[in-house]
């Protein structure tokens, strides 16, 4: 399969009026409008830039996907339906969006990365393999450095996606459907009345809508008051210390997604080269939530995107120095990127307390891209009333 060209946009006025409107079409927003219209519901989606930009949290080439998910139990069940819809939306529009190598998170047996995966998997029904040090390290050389005193878990079901064309895909699928995109339009205000739901724009106009889903990302808390912050994540990718490493035991099939728990704590995450990401390995450190690692609280009109090495990349090369002796340390390539973090690290999805027209689905705290395509569906399913395919208690905006 090869990616979709562009999504085409429309240079036409904005509607006076819609069943729905979605407000951002990144990884959510852009799903959320695909399966609005596979309903039949009359929507409209807005985005500020153009679609499949990397100005927000959706660029980067790949994102991880994974079945057996940590952060919550009942993630492994909308990871699940991902996974479907995804494979429904390659079908729809011939792109390859997913990419499964199975997945080895590791570390101490009562760690949080293996200890919660194993739970996750257990709550969602999925089947998992337990592996010994030696086992891991029989199976994938990167890893001869693994303590050994740590385990390692194997989910078949984890793999790669692709961002820019999941987004692209969604949004084309969308518009076949019958849905509107505006794109270069800024939403200046949300603003609920006795008919519906306006959506002011920066040119001036409005448009009425019965509900509307902001799915905005960093620019959720421009337009909605919630607890969430907008983060700067510098992203790098890695070659081998030997030329032919990347075609051989830093290869996706040899050195799959992985989640990687070190003996002090610190998380690493990553993947093997694949064409999808030129051919590099692609490798990070979790957020602490402080800015120690090169993240930093952002202002997402004004991120600061320039890579400064010494800076954000030193913990980061000191941790792959020390987990795998196959990676040279130092990064190759660096791009700056942006995240949502919620309070907690769950995603905010359902309606805004008091403002039950209002949708909102924010908060994806560095983990949402893999499950856009069911959260996309979740969306839908508040906004048009309909019952959610999984409980989303835990996700409540008023939790």
């Amino acid at each position: 399969m090869t990616s979709p060209a562009p999504a085409p946009t429309s240079n036409q006025p904005p509607p006076d009026r819609a069943d729905v409107v979605v407000v951002g079409l990144g990884a959510w927003g852009s799903t959320a409008l695909w399966r609005l219209a596979a309903r039949g519901i009359r929507a409209v989606g807005i985005e500020q830039h153009q679609i499949g930009h990397a100005l927000g949290s959706t660029h980067g080439t790949t994102r991880l996907f994974r079945e057996a998910c940590l952060e919550h139990p009942g993630l492994g069940v909308v990871a699940g339906r991902a996974r479907e819809l995804w494979r429904d939306l390659e079908s729809a529009t011939g792109a390859e969006l997913l990419r499964l190598s199975g997945g080895l998170m590791s570390g101490p047996a009562d760690g949080r990365v293996v200890a919660g995966s194993r739970a996750a998997a257990a709550e969602a029904g999925l089947v998992t393999t337990d592996l010994t040090a030696a086992e891991v390290k029989e199976r994938f050389p990167a890893y001869a450095r693994l303590p050994k005193d740590h385990v390692g878990l194997w989910d078949p079901g984890a793999g790669i996606a692709r961002p820019e064309a999941g987004v692209r895909a969604a949004v084309g699928a969308a518009q076949a459907l019958g849905a509107r995109v505006l794109t270069g339009t800024r939403v200046t205000d949300i603003d609920e009345t006795t008919g519906g739901v306006g959506v002011g724009l920066a040119g001036g106009d409005r448009i009425l809508a019965d509900r509307v889903i902001v799915t905005a990302g960093a620019w959720t808390t421009r337009l909605l008051e919630m607890p969430l912050r907008p983060r700067r994540v510098p992203m790098f990718w890695f070659r081998g210390r030997e030329p032919h490493a990347l075609a051989g035991d830093l290869a996706l099939d040899r050195f799959p997604v992985f989640i990687r728990e070190l003996p002090d704590g610190r998380v690493l995450w990553g993947h093997g080269a694949d064409e999808g990401s030129g051919f590099a390995v692609k490798i990070g450190l979790d957020d602490d939530g402080g800015d120690s690692l090169g993240f930093a609280d952002a202002d997402p009109d004004h991120l600061d995107r320039a890579i400064n090495l010494p800076r954000d990349a030193a913990a980061l090369s000191a941790a792959v120095g020390e987990a795998f002796d196959l990676v040279d340390p130092q990064p190759v390539e660096a791009v700056a990127c942006m995240y949502t973090r919620a309070p907690d690290g769950l995603f905010h999805v359902g309606a805004i307390p008091g403002r039950g027209r209002i949708v909102v689905g924010a908060g994806d705290s560095g983990h949402g891209h893999k499950h856009a395509p069911a959260i996309g569906e979740l969306l839908a399913q508040v906004a048009t009333g309909e019952p959610t395919f999984t409980p989303i208690d835990y996700l409540a905006p008023a939790r």
